[in-house]
């Protein structure tokens, strides 16, 4: 008999929506992972979400965001933009509103039996489920730069990695991308005093400007009206939505952003791009950019982003052959079902099957609503 009927990997938003709306609907529900880890241990502590109060992660709607602003008498006036210690706070809360009981343990690995699930953890136990929601969020997905192996360990990290800056300070430093982390890293390595910071990056150089991120909500109620609606949409269809999150989320960057990155540190390298590095321990790596300068860096900070890979997820790697996976995502029922039945994945892995807003918060209590209750029938 298995211990559970969902076993939900992961405590991030994703997984926690999903395990808050499974016990809502009366679904026996264990959750395994650190809580809220990616976020406290892999983005740094001064950092500020793009994302308002409007950005739930509770399918039932009830305690919201808004709830928690409400609940703990904050002035939403003063909180904008939300300091990540703000969301961090508001998750605490409901994990506590929901008895989510997170499990701070990691699972090592994931097989099917005839009963089911079997989940084994680093601390040496098993539990066993009928189901596993797996949300992976994007911590084993970091892209790389081609070239970034050519650079010394110490001279190079991914955004995921780069959470304090308190070691660069006077240090020359590249920033490689364009969106809103590598200018916020740029803004974080001028408060912390930085001696100079180049952002290279193909595009033009974003505007800063408020935008709104209201256009995503209809496409989630599609998803939800419609099961499985991202993908019966045109390649056109896709391509025209996918525009608009280039528009705004990256060639729109926030205002508040500008009194921080101080003119005399930081150069926008627009339209240009890493040719060649030249690197050697101990001394400062030489980047050649594609319209010919030549930047004498002391740290390089991928900006990067992060590319599905569902074999990078370790916890699948006893299940991965049997999971069905394109271009490195799994592909999906209209649902968040995998082709292994009672294994879900939802978040950025999902991305490809439902469409890029998945990869926000804001898709947190619609994935919820949809996966739970696929599995209820």
């Amino acid at each position: 008999m298995p211990d559970t009927e969902l076993l939900v990997i992961g405590a991030g938003p994703y997984a926690y929506a999903a395990a808050a709306y499974a016990r809502d609907r009366g679904v026996t529900t264990r959750i395994l992972g650190r809580p809220m880890g990616f976020w406290r241990d892999q983005m740094p502590t001064d950092m500020f979400l793009r994302s308002g109060r409007d950005w739930s992660l509770d399918g039932a709607g009830v305690h919201t965001f808004a709830a928690y602003f409400e609940d703990h008498g904050l002035d939403p006036a003063t909180h904008d933009p939300i300091p990540i210690s703000v969301f961090l706070d508001h998750t605490d809360w409901f994990a506590e509103q929901k008895n989510l009981d997170v499990e701070d343990v990691m699972v090592d690995d994931v097989i099917t039996t005839d009963a089911g699930f079997v989940a084994s953890l680093a601390d040496g136990t098993t539990h066993t489920a009928e189901k596993v929601l797996a949300a992976p969020g994007i911590a084993h997905f970091a892209h790389l730069p081609a070239w970034y192996d050519a650079l010394p360990v110490a001279q190079r990290s991914h955004t995921s990695q780069r959470v304090s800056f308190d070691d660069l300070a006077g240090a020359r430093v590249a920033v490689i991308g364009g969106r809103q982390s590598a200018y916020e890293w740029a803004a974080l390595l001028c408060d912390h005093g930085a001696a100079r910071v180049d952002v290279v990056h193909r595009h033009e150089t974003p505007a800063f400007e408020p935008v709104s991120w209201a256009f995503v909500d209809a496409y989630v109620e599609q998803t939800e009206a419609h099961r499985g609606w991202w993908r019966g949409l045109t390649t056109p269809q896709q391509q025209a939505i996918a525009l608009e999150f280039w528009q705004v989320g990256r060639l729109t960057l926030e205002p508040w952003l500008v009194p921080r990155l101080d003119a005399a540190v930081v150069t926008s390298r627009a339209g240009t791009e890493v040719i060649a590095v030249a690197a050697a321990q101990g001394a400062p790596a030489r980047l050649t950019l594609s319209d010919g300068e030549v930047l004498e860096v002391d740290h390089v900070i991928a900006a990067s982003g992060y590319r599905a890979d569902l074999a990078a997820v370790p916890y699948l790697a006893g299940l991965i052959d049997e999971v069905s996976v394109t271009d490195g995502f799994p592909d999906l029922s209209p649902g968040f079902e995998t082709s292994v039945p009672g294994l879900f994945v939802t978040g950025f892995a999902a991305t490809r099957d439902f469409g890029p807003f998945y990869g926000f918060t804001k898709g947190c209590p619609s994935s919820a609503r949809i996966a739970v209750g696929a599995m209820l029938g």
